[in-house]
């Protein structure tokens, strides 16, 4: 039975340290305390959260040592220390399917696909928040480095003018260095309106304290790193023992044989690893995949890291399945967009059909400068300062003209 005036949040709860903190904030969360734990002003009538812990069972690979068992505890744990209930969500069908399946499909097809995106919206903010909100949530709240603002906020702050008429805008972490928002582009309207990130504002640093301070067994805990969910494993490990790769040859930039690799398909270009030169010199340096052909099973590398590089190959990207979170583009303004996570931000343009404007089909990022290592089946993520506006897949890459062109 829920409190009565309190809003419901179902958590979810990943037996780590920042979902552990998110829940513990939402908790203490009283009227006289909100701005100070969540850096925003305490909304009107607000009384407190009723707080309940989720776990989400997704699918794990016969070949993985099984974890999850050892996550569903520490979450348990948790739970149990902030006095909140306990439930646990199955979702291992739409892992399977929508992560696992779309990963092995799109690496088979010589893309490079983003499994924390399609793990956000399918799983966190699918299958999750779809059940959270029928079975009485009013929030779902995750531990994500993001932050969700009023599109009115968003005005008042720059100018109320400003073309963003979103009621709900995302914005990237507080913490540069953890911001999750590249992750969060798939989100609709209706998510963000219901979505809270409880640690949105604070750096991971702080994160700690406030677990330790708190007791929560997941102070010291590390984080988890490789493939979205599944843990410690790389995704080449992943995908040699699920998609079965064979092994092929290394060419060199001048169409001679090099090496040998373990099969084109688990690399993108832009790696530097993973691979093994058995024609070296003591002079050479490092080298880094700039192609690959799936149909012949071979990777061409290059050792040379300038603009001329066959490996610093977009300027102009053709992008599908776009989403605009919060506003769309103004075309001829200069935005900044990433096309992958933790790059530094890129200028660039954003370029409409003219015969339709603002057809996901039709839109293409136009950068000041040309991008190294691009692959089609990324992420880009488009930002306008804080704000997240949306973003899209890579279907095609070209060299283009200036920004001005």
């Amino acid at each position: 039975m829920h409190e009565v005036n309190k809003k419901s949040v179902y958590v979810g709860v990943s037996g780590g340290v920042d979902s552990s903190v998110s829940a513990y904030l939402l908790k203490q969360a009283t009227p006289n305390n909100f701005e100070k734990l969540f850096g925003r002003p305490t909304p009107k009538g607000f009384s407190g959260y009723d707080v309940t812990g989720v776990f989400i069972r997704v699918w794990y690979p016969d070949f993985l040592e099984c974890n999850w068992k050892n996550e569903r505890r520490d979450a348990m744990k948790v739970c149990a220390e902030l006095g909140i209930p306990f439930k646990e969500l199955d979702l291992e069908d739409v892992y399977k399917k929508e992560v696992a399946d779309y990963m092995i499909s799109e690496y088979k097809a010589g893309r490079t696909p983003n499994p924390d995106v399609m793990c956000n919206k399918y799983v966190k903010f699918g299958g999750f928040f779809d059940w959270a909100i029928n079975e009485g949530a009013d929030y779902v709240a995750t531990g994500h480095y993001a932050r969700i603002s009023s599109g009115d906020e968003i005005r008042e702050a720059r100018n109320p003018n400003h073309e963003i008429r979103n009621s709900s805008v995302l914005q990237a972490g507080l913490d540069k260095n953890k911001d999750q928002s590249y992750f969060l582009w798939t989100l609709t309207q209706k998510q963000l309106s219901k979505t809270l990130f409880p640690i949105g504002d604070l750096e991971k640093s702080e994160v700690r304290k406030i677990a330790k301070k708190a007791g929560l067994l997941t102070a010291e805990k590390k984080d988890s790193q490789g493939v979205c969910f599944l843990g410690e494993i790389s995704m080449k490990e992943f995908l040699k023992k699920l998609a079965k790769p064979e092994p092929g040859k290394v060419i060199g930039e001048g169409g001679e044989e090099i090496g040998h690799h373990d099969g084109s398909i688990i690399y993108t270009i832009g790696e530097r690893r993973g691979f093994t030169i058995t024609k070296k010199t003591p002079n050479d340096k490092p080298y880094f995949i700039v192609s690959k052909d799936l149909e012949k099973n071979t990777i061409t590398v290059s050792d040379k890291l300038d603009a001329e590089s066959p490996a610093f190959n977009g300027k102009e990207l053709k992008l599908g399945k776009v989403n605009w979170i919060s506003g769309e583009p103004e075309e001829g303004k200069k935005y900044h967009a990433r096309i992958r996570y933790r790059q530094e931000l890129q200028e660039c343009l954003i370029v409409f059909s003219r015969q339709s404007a603002f057809n996901s089909a039709s839109v293409r990022v136009r950068f000041s400068e040309t991008q190294k290592a691009v692959a089609v089946g990324q992420s880009v993520v488009v930002y306008d300062g804080e704000v997240c506006l949306g973003g899209g897949i890579i279907q095609s890459i070209k060299l283009s003209l200036s920004l001005a062109g």
